[in-house]
């Protein structure tokens, strides 16, 4: 069995920490320091009610939203908290993945594991055991306009807790109380500020940034060996990589490309032989300078994404230390929601460049033949894998138009500028699950081609690379039904180690 991993709000919780978690299937668990933060906030606040009964505090004894002018009598907040469960659950759409769902309790927990939301231990304590059994509510993906966070969503997620909505277990969608009553949990009774704590924060985005961003550092290197390996089937040249011409231009991404494309092609007989070409079209010579600009950038996101991991953003924000209640914005989403519109502009760059050197792979040059067919004509060979890349490199770009400069004003003008990152998120998910088909094709084509250049073989990585894609996709030799092959292409982009 996995170790315990234990939430701790003095340790940083990192992108590679997550993934690691995602894939050990570890039991999480608070830290004893996480549990004392918690349970002080808690205890504060209550005393503080007790201590000051006059004080307005937003949504403890108010209204929410436009609603905040709207007093709250003490014994009515519990069944407000109740409340605005239930009247948040507005979400819509298709169902979140279960490993999002998963995720979006992790983060959940996380967040309020700080000490700074008034929760009860037992509340993120649930959060946890939902996690730990595989007890995955079922969340919408539309409904979050991404600023007081994700409150539809979030209000999904966290519904279950109260023996409401439902939840998918050991592969039966269930109601959540009878999903609960499995373990003898009985429904909670959320207290003051609890449900203003379970809706507010961005953990909806934040679940699909990482694991989108996860994914998409996968495809950084694929895209790198899958250029290479392309660019040794069309016969291309070794020069663009040459250190010397990316040490006076050193941005660190187009460094990096350059060193490893350089490694992927040593000790190769193709690129030994003469070159007959003076250059190579840009989708082969620029792959530095365009892979390495996505690979800056999701530096850029993943400094957000881990800042945002290791952050608290309900509201209001307690701090028992210096007797202060303080209503903010944490929750607003826009450093997520650029974070994630620029996911998806830098992803979709890696499959614009991939196809184009697909287009030029089938195109007849260099002594390849049509489509990558031994007999053109009476076979098409390759010729529709690029339409079908074609029109998925057309789709990103209609995916990667901005959500972060939308905005609509909501709750009465209260909340009068919105992130949208909500959508932001959903869009960029959807774009890097395009880009792995689009290297996926790239990499039927660049596999097809080089077999055109037999006997001599390319380095060791890149046969290595073949000879596993050959295990999952055969050769065409003639025309046969392909959406099987482009399929397997996909899955095996997203599952080979790629040097990882």
């Amino acid at each position: 069995m996995p170790q315990d991993f234990s939430l701790s709000p003095s340790a940083h919780l990192t992108l590679a920490t997550l993934g690691h978690l995602l894939r050990s299937k570890a039991r999480v668990v608070l830290s004893p320091e996480a549990r004392q933060r918690i349970d002080a906030c808690h205890q504060y606040l209550h005393n503080r009610l007790e201590r000051t009964p006059e004080a307005v505090i937003y949504g403890i004894n108010t209204g929410f939203g436009a609603l905040c002018d709207k007093a709250i009598p003490a014994g009515q907040r519990q069944q407000l908290q109740q409340n605005l469960m239930m009247s948040h659950a507005c979400g819509t759409g298709e169902e979140v993945p279960a490993e999002l769902v998963r995720l979006m309790l992790l983060l959940k927990a996380q967040s309020l594991s700080y000490g700074h939301s008034g929760v009860q231990v037992s509340t993120v304590q649930r959060l946890l055991d939902f996690y730990n059994r595989g007890m995955l509510p079922v969340v919408y993906q539309q409904g979050s306009l991404g600023a007081s966070g994700d409150l539809a969503p979030l209000a999904h997620l966290c519904l279950p807790l109260l023996g409401l909505g439902e939840v998918h277990y050991e592969g039966y969608r269930l109601a959540a109380a009878d999903a609960m009553s499995l373990f003898s949990w009985q429904p909670l009774t959320l207290e003051a500020k609890e449900g203003l704590a379970l809706l507010n924060g961005t953990q909806f985005m934040l679940a699909y940034a990482v694991h989108g961003l996860l994914r998409a550092q996968h495809l950084l290197r694929a895209a790198d060996y899958i250029g290479a390996l392309s660019l040794e089937a069309f016969d291309g040249r070794a020069e663009p990589f040459d250190e010397r011409l990316h040490r006076i231009r050193p941005h660190a991404g187009q460094l990096a490309v350059a060193g490893r494309i350089r490694e992927l092609l040593a000790g190769s007989e193709l690129q030994a032989q003469p070159k007959k070409a003076v250059q190579d079209p840009y989708s082969f010579r620029c792959m530095p300078q365009v892979h390495g600009a996505s690979h800056d950038a999701l530096a850029y996101v993943q400094q957000v994404v881990e800042t945002e991991c290791n952050a608290v953003t309900d509201n209001p924000n307690i701090f028992p230390d210096d007797d202060a209640i303080l209503s903010g914005g944490n929750f607003h989403g826009q450093p997520l929601a650029l974070a994630l519109d620029m996911l998806a502009i830098a992803t979709a760059e890696l499959g614009s460049i991939s196809q184009q050197r697909t287009t030029q792979l089938i195109g007849g040059q260099r002594g390849l033949p049509p489509f990558l067919v031994a007999e053109p004509g009476l076979n098409s060979g390759l010729m529709i894998p690029q339409y079908t890349a074609a029109g998925i490199v057309s789709q990103n770009k209609q995916l990667c138009t901005p959500a972060s400069v939308d905005s609509v004003v909501s709750s009465n003008g209260q909340e009068d500028h919105v992130s949208m990152g909500a959508n932001a998120a959903t869009k960029a998910l959807r774009v890097v699950q395009n880009v792995e088909q689009l290297l996926g094709i790239e990499l039927l084509n660049a596999a097809q081609a080089l077999e055109f250049r037999r006997p001599a073989l390319t380095s060791e990585p890149l046969e290595a690379l073949l000879a596993a894609f050959r295990e999952k996709v055969p050769f065409v030799d003639q025309d046969r039904v392909l959406y099987p092959d482009l399929h397997a292409a996909a899955a095996f982009v997203r599952e080979y180690a790629f040097g990882a």
